[in-house]
């Protein structure tokens, strides 16, 4: 096996809404979205998707670009756990480690879709997060979005990845996990090879107003991780591994887009696969970007999720500037 994937599985359905308003500061961040209070808003239509979620989409993008991907999850013994399970066996993620729990419901998330942003409305079960034994022995471990269920769960995973130093373990930590802080995680930190979050998450998991994306990952790679990746959207994309950092711009958009949810997950997990695929770090930071913005062109985080020969293909078209280039 490659790829196992941990975290918790969800079923999205997307609300696309045509009446509301963006207020956004003079930079255009910080944005909000207003809709009339105690009315009745229209919306344009409801989509469903099964099986996603951080880890979901890496598995199943893991997987996309030829890789052996497993998910270690957890499902309510319902409809939508049903749904989950049959859209990742038709991805070829394994499934053997997902548990289905009867009385609990499938975790499901609202997405408030507005152009092409969006708004989440999260709730996660109280699953029984224990880690099964025994495991198999991937090559590389993906962590991320756990709900605050779940934290012994971290320990039971960095002790086991103590025994396995040869194993690759990259975090990108999910809404929760950040909310538990540094310290709390403190053993997932210092055993992570590779550290995945966009801007402001590593503002609020350190605790400053810092802008620069290099003073950012040093200050981050101090806490342990060994190579930190910061995500900055239209701006690209950063790492720092101790030693050399980089910079890679995003891949141009054929098209403006669509649906902006899953980039980032699309990013990371396409990273690490490239690194298990023998790139560079750098060559694999020029391949992340592609596979975020086929993703952003549909509806959803996995739909356009690419192959490995349609993203090699993305590659051999792209400008001259579109490179890993050192800060």
């Amino acid at each position: 096996m490659d790829v196992l994937a941990i975290g918790d599985t969800v079923v999205d359905t997307f609300v696309r809404l045509k009446d509301a308003e963006v207020h956004c500061d003079v930079n255009r961040e910080h944005c909000t979205i207003s809709m009339r209070f105690g009315d009745k808003i229209p919306f344009e239509s409801a989509t469903v998707v099964p099986a996603v979620g951080n880890a979901a989409n890496a598995a199943v993008a893991t997987a996309r670009l030829g890789l052996s991907s497993a998910l270690l999850s957890w499902l309510g013994k319902d409809r939508s756990g049903e749904d989950c399970l049959t859209a990742l066996k038709k991805e070829k993620v394994d499934t053997s480690l997902v548990t289905t729990v009867g009385g609990k419901m499938t975790n499901s998330h609202y997405v408030l879709w507005y152009g092409a942003e969006r708004t989440i409305l999260i709730k996660h079960e109280a699953f029984d997060c224990a880690l099964p034994s025994p495991l198999p022995v991937p090559r590389a471990v993906y962590l991320s979005s756990l709900s605050e269920h779940c934290a012994q769960l971290h320990d039971d995973i960095v002790d086991w990845l103590i025994e396995k130093p040869k194993m690759l373990l990259a975090f990108q930590p999910g809404t929760f996990q950040i909310a538990m802080g540094l310290k709390r995680l403190e053993k997932v930190y210092r055993r992570a090879d590779i550290f995945f979050a966009n801007k402001e998450e590593y503002q609020r998991i350190l605790g400053t107003a810092e802008e620069n994306p290099k003073k950012l990952m040093e200050l981050m790679h101090d806490k342990g991780p060994k190579t930190c990746v910061l995500t900055d959207g239209p701006k690209g994309a950063y790492s720092f591994d101790g030693m050399k950092a980089y910079h890679i711009p995003s891949y141009p958009d054929p098209k403006p887009p669509y649906e902006r949810t899953g980039a980032g997950d699309a990013f990371a997990s396409t990273v690490v696969a490239a690194l298990l695929l023998g790139k560079s770090l750098p060559e694999a930071l020029a391949w992340g970007p592609i596979n975020s913005m086929s993703v952003v062109q549909y509806i959803g985080a996995q739909r356009g999720l690419l192959s490995r020969e349609m993203l090699e293909g993305y590659l051999a078209m792209a400008p001259k500037e579109y490179r890993a280039t050192p800060l």
